[in-house]
């Protein structure tokens, strides 16, 4: 019997079980995912898409639910949640897998649109905790949908395809930098300074504002778009270009949106390879994490619970006390990432204790900020139940920690879920560069991950 508790090697476990054909396979299906969801509301349709191929059906068409029967729910095209109906009644809990599918990022205000000096701009609010000096000078693109004066809805994409333009936010050159560089990193660049150049040819017919007014004309000819309607619009700047393999092995993945898209895709893959699972299975992903979880697409939302309702409305007589019971009696994973351990930066890590690349799916017995303030602290009972599952189906998994403890920290999804009385135990992997525009995790990290949901939704 092994006394000591010692880190494995994901790579070696996987070349052990001749995996790593599998590894690679399951990778470039992340990596088309992460390509074709750079925003909530295109998650949602990949998400949708690839369940409907499994026979997932819409619960709205529903007139009951029996043992086996797949379903998904979709929630103002920013939130799905996926369920297949276990042999068990829902009241006896669910086997729940919660992640959320918004990344940081630029979003532009409501009246965006300017012009300063023959150039055009967009004015943008930035979306979550960055980094603001990490967005000049990089390729951007915008993702989104516009509500048009008479109702009709058009959606945006512009910066990835070969032939598109992209945008950038500028930078002072060193030159004349004197006094940024005597600022902070916090306050080099500061959120008003984040507009995004958008064009330079003026339009010579008209008296003033030529550049705005000829991009104006191009926005109308494209999408039939006036001014107006940016106030209904909800328009991302996310980093432009695709998801790149990282290292001469090509062992690890460089893209933008792995918080938390990586553990979704792992989450929702786990439960379309699952069938006929004792408990109700489900994987839910939500919107508005980076934020606070607020808002009628956040988790805070009781959007979940009322489809949960729904569910045991379809499966039995309904009851507030059957709904109250199925999430007492449930068991869920908060599927989001942590700190990968970082060598460059090793003086706000505490070695033991964090999560380090390579070493398999993380878990996380508390998150939260110094004094533990925003966690939910699973029970000891519960971590030792989800190490026996990963142990028996030979997952390669560890346990990390936030950093050192008064460095800082950070919050998840899983105390919203435990004020439902359901057991949680926050689950994911470590990522390297974390909220910048682009992350890295590895290959074997998220491979495991998916083996250990999938061992979750099976047990």
């Amino acid at each position: 019997m092994e006394l000591k508790y010692e880190l494995r090697n994901g790579w070696k476990v996987i070349d052990e079980m001749d995996n790593m054909k599998n590894v690679m396979q399951y990778s470039d299906e992340y990596m088309d995912f992460l390509n074709e969801g750079k925003t909530e509301r295109r998650c949602v349709k990949e998400i949708e898409s690839l369940a409907i191929k499994k026979g997932f059906k819409p619960l709205e068409e529903l007139s009951e639910v029996k043992p086996g029967d797949k379903i998904y729910c979709i929630n103002r095209n920013k939130n799905i949640a996926l369920f297949i109906i276990g042999k068990n009644n829902i009241e006896k809990g669910l086997r729940i897998i919660g992640s959320h599918i918004d990344s940081p990022r630029l979003d532009l205000k409501p009246n965006p649109l300017y012009e300063d000096d023959s150039m055009g701009y967009f004015k943008t609010h930035y979306y979550g905790g960055i980094k603001k000096y990490q967005w000049v000078t990089i390729p951007l693109a915008l993702y989104g949908v516009i509500v048009l004066k008479d109702g009709r809805s058009v959606e945006i994409s512009i910066g990835d395809e070969e032939n598109d333009p992209v945008f950038c936010v500028t930078d002072l050159l060193p030159h004349l930098a004197a006094k940024q560089k005597q600022k902070t990193l916090a306050d080099g660049i500061e959120g008003e300074d984040l507009n995004v150049l958008i064009g330079s040819i003026p339009d010579e017919k008209e008296e003033k504002e030529k550049v705005k007014a000829n991009i104006l004309k191009l926005l109308n000819s494209k999408y039939n778009l006036v001014e107006e309607d940016f106030i209904s619009a909800e328009i991302e700047v996310v980093p432009a270009g695709k998801a790149r393999n990282v290292g001469f092995d090509s062992s690890m993945i460089l893209s933008y949106g792995h918080d938390d898209r990586v553990c979704s895709f792992a989450a929702v893959k786990a439960i379309l390879d699952t069938e006929n699972p004792e408990y109700t299975v489900s994987a839910f992903c939500a919107d508005k994490e980076e934020t606070g979880s607020n808002g009628n697409t956040g988790m805070h939302s009781r959007f979940y619970e009322n489809t949960v309702a729904e569910l045991i409305n379809l499966q039995t007589d309904y009851s507030d006390l059957k709904l109250r019971r199925a999430f007492s009696n449930s068991k869920v994973l908060s599927a989001d990432v942590n700190a990968g351990y970082d060598p460059n930066y090793s003086s706000v890590y505490e070695k033991n204790n964090s999560c380090h690349v390579g070493c398999g799916v993380c878990i996380s017995k508390y998150t939260g900020a110094r004094g533990k303030s925003g966690t939910s602290d699973a029970n000891a009972e519960f971590v030792g139940e989800i190490r026996s599952i990963f142990n028996e189906a030979n997952v390669v998994w560890q346990s990390g920690e936030l950093g050192k403890v008064d460095e800082g920290g950070g919050g998840t999804i899983a105390y919203i879920l435990a004020n439902y009385d359901a057991q949680v135990l926050d689950c994911g992997v470590g990522v390297l560069s974390m909220h910048a525009p682009y992350e890295i995790i590895s290959k074997a990290d998220i491979f495991e991950m998916y083996r250990g949901y999938k061992a979750f939704f099976n047990k």
